[in-house]
């Protein structure tokens, strides 16, 4: 499975880390709710189809992505910096400052 860094272009899957759901809200992290803390670790879904994740590009420039992939066919549907403020390889850097 090839996955497109918007900084370092295609890459094959083992250069990156699954980081988990991207439609999951964490609690605040001075939070004292328990319950909402245990739903955040443990209660997980396993949808089929279109799949919003965060990955991150652990064997390269090492960013955290906002992937869509296809969990039944494996196909990833886009790849975006999990946070904006980044630029991608098209952008110089450098500029206004």
């Amino acid at each position: 499975m090839l996955i497109t860094c918007p900084y370092c272009g295609p890459r094959d899957v083992i250069e990156f880390t699954y980081q988990g759901d991207g439609n999951r809200t964490r609690p605040q992290p001075a939070s004292q709710d328990l319950d909402a803390w245990n739903a955040y670790v443990y209660d997980r879904l396993n949808p089929a189809g279109d799949h919003n994740e965060i990955w991150q590009h652990s064997g390269g420039c090492r960013a955290h992505l906002r992937i869509v992939r296809n969990t039944l066919t494996h196909e990833i549907l886009s790849t975006a910096f999990a946070r904006g403020g980044h630029k991608s390889a098209g952008h110089k850097a450098g500029g206004n400052q």
